[in-house]
């Protein structure tokens, strides 16, 4: 089994994640509703969150602090998803790069 298999195994029931993350059952369904985090669905429909799942969550909590509203945040999630490798127009970027990119767009924008 690989890490990166096992950090996406939905193991984690919703009250485990907000214990974990400090946030509220509300807060996790309204990033589900943007499809920022997508946790998987039990036989009972109950939400089951995967590692990877509350790393998104913690990473949009930081996000958050820094002043990037939720359609940053999900710019700088596409642009994630868009590339494991986090490419962007040809270059290789950390994360802290993606979101200081994200950041000037949408200052440029106001």
């Amino acid at each position: 089994m690989t890490k990166d298999y096992r950090k996406a195994m939905p193991i984690l029931p919703i009250r485990t994640v907000m214990q974990i993350t400090n946030l509220s059952a509300r807060q996790i369904r309204y990033y589900e509703e943007h499809e920022l985090v997508e946790p998987m669905r039990s036989e009972g429909n109950r939400r089951m969150f995967s590692l990877q799942n509350v790393d998104e969550l913690l990473e949009i909590q930081e996000l958050l602090e820094e002043g990037v509203n939720i359609a940053g945040i999900k710019k700088v999630f596409a642009l994630k998803r868009e590339s494991n490798n986090h490419t962007y127009r040809g270059k290789t970027f950390r994360n802290e790069d993606l979101r200081a990119m994200v950041q000037k767009e949408l200052q440029a924008l106001s």
